[in-house]
């Protein structure tokens, strides 16, 4: 089924419509959120930004839905889903006041990535409601098209957020009062989604009563046991692993991709001219995300005509081979094309590792296979830019880089394809 079919069928339950504008307009705040804080962390004029602090920069960003994310299920299984929607909205908007505060007060780095981070750990909670709320308000049988469409708007949504929070930018300017403003700014617009999930009644949205549920801090010790048995039952489905590895061979190839582009436009490209660094990055971002968004589209038919293994390996070595004619001429014109390729590739076989982890992996074992997906999803995002922190000479321009990235594609589509031909698994 294509996503526009998907999103017609879900979009028939009042409760998923409320519950996805509760999404919507969490993670349009998110975008000018991340565009903030990736401008003031990264495209500062007072700050000469390495290849070091960009790895620093990306795991503030990232490292919370690793870390966290294992463990948040514990207290999402207890809590009311509903006032967690309704209520985490003002603690980030509190918490977002006073980053704003230690942006305009020019407080320490320290200070403002410490404030970055528990904002980060707040929604860290919030998104992990919003999913476990999902089985209660789309019937069953609705439940594969409702997970097909709720991340991939909230991704589109999160583009069209960081877009608007750069025409923001551009009207109050981009020093610490205007970086200051677009943080109340997307506090305020967070906090609108706790109106929207008010709209729902308390119990709507779980979890349901279990008086057989162990207590939190058992609860929390089974946490890393269970983590565990997902990884031995993973093994033995051959498909859904292999998926998840090429998804997680893509991040970090990407991660890569990401540190390169914000240094080659940093100083390569712009001469340390920060405000047309960001530009540019804005338009790799923006291009990627249209790229994002095609793939939503010509994945299921893709799927459907040559099965997932040879679309995630087509995908892959497309990219890699791309990526190279693109990159290595190190002119300005190419990042925003290669942004689009790695935008197509990696939503590509994104989407095939959902699939697969929602078509092969048990049941009772879903839930902690996703929790490994999504540590290996930003884990990985993040050693790749420690290792490009290593490599990445001062102004960015790296063969190196370059070739490892443009090799790595087609190695991993390789590997991926070697792994599961026996299987032969086709798309459902």
């Amino acid at each position: 089924m294509s996503f526009v079919a998907d999103l017609r069928v879900v979009l028939r339950g009042r409760d998923f419509r409320r519950l996805f504008g509760t999404r919507l307009i969490s993670q349009f705040s998110d975008g000018i959120f991340q565009f903030a804080v990736t401008g003031f962390a990264f495209f500062s004029p007072e700050n000469q930004t390495t290849a070091l602090e960009v790895a620093a920069g990306l795991a503030v960003l990232l490292l919370p839905y690793s870390v966290l994310g294992p463990f948040v299920g514990v207290f999402i299984d207890r809590w009311s889903r509903r006032q967690i929607l309704m209520v985490a909205p003002f603690v980030r908007g509190v918490l977002l006041l006073v980053t704003a505060g230690l942006v305009a007060a020019d407080a320490p780095d320290a200070a403002f990535y410490g404030a970055a981070l528990a904002v980060l750990g707040v929604n860290r909670f919030f998104l992990a409601a919003l999913g476990a709320s999902l089985p209660h308000v789309v019937p069953s049988d609705r439940l594969m098209a409702a997970n097909a469409v709720t991340p991939t708007s909230g991704t589109v949504v999160t583009f069209v957020g960081a877009g608007v929070g750069f025409l923001l930018r551009e009207l109050v300017g981009g020093d610490d009062a205007g970086v200051a403003l677009l943080l109340v700014i997307s506090g305020v617009v967070f906090g609108m989604s706790a109106l929207v999930a008010r709209l729902m009644d308390r119990q709507l949205l779980g979890p349901d009563p279990d008086l057989d549920r162990p207590q939190a801090r058992q609860a929390m010790r089974n946490v890393v046991t269970g983590l565990a048995d997902g990884a031995r039952h993973l093994v033995h489905r051959r498909t859904a692993a292999a998926t998840m590895g090429a998804m997680a061979a893509h991040r970090f190839l990407y991660g890569m991709c990401t540190a390169l582009g914000i240094i080659l436009y940093r100083y390569y490209f712009t001469d340390g001219d920060s405000e047309a660094a960001l530009r540019g990055i804005s338009l790799v971002v923006a291009v990627s995300g249209f790229g994002y968004f095609l793939a939503v589209i010509i994945t299921p038919y893709a799927t459907e005509r040559f099965g997932i293994e040879r679309w995630v390996t087509i995908a892959l070595s497309v990219a890699g081979v791309l990526t190279a004619a693109l990159v290595l001429p190190f002119q300005e014109w190419g990042l925003p094309l290669a942004g689009f390729v790695l935008g197509v590739a990696g939503q590509s076989v994104k989407i095939c590792a959902d699939t697969t982890v929602q078509r092969d992996v048990e049941d009772l074992y879903r839930g902690r296979a996703f929790s490994i997906y999504d540590m290996l999803f930003n884990g990985m995002y993040v050693l790749a830019a420690a290792l490009s922190a290593a490599i990445l000479p001062p102004n960015g321009k790296s063969y190196l880089a370059v070739v490892i990235i443009s090799l790595g594609y087609p190695v991993a589509g390789l590997a991926y394809r070697m792994i599961t031909a026996p299987s032969r698994a086709k798309v459902v």
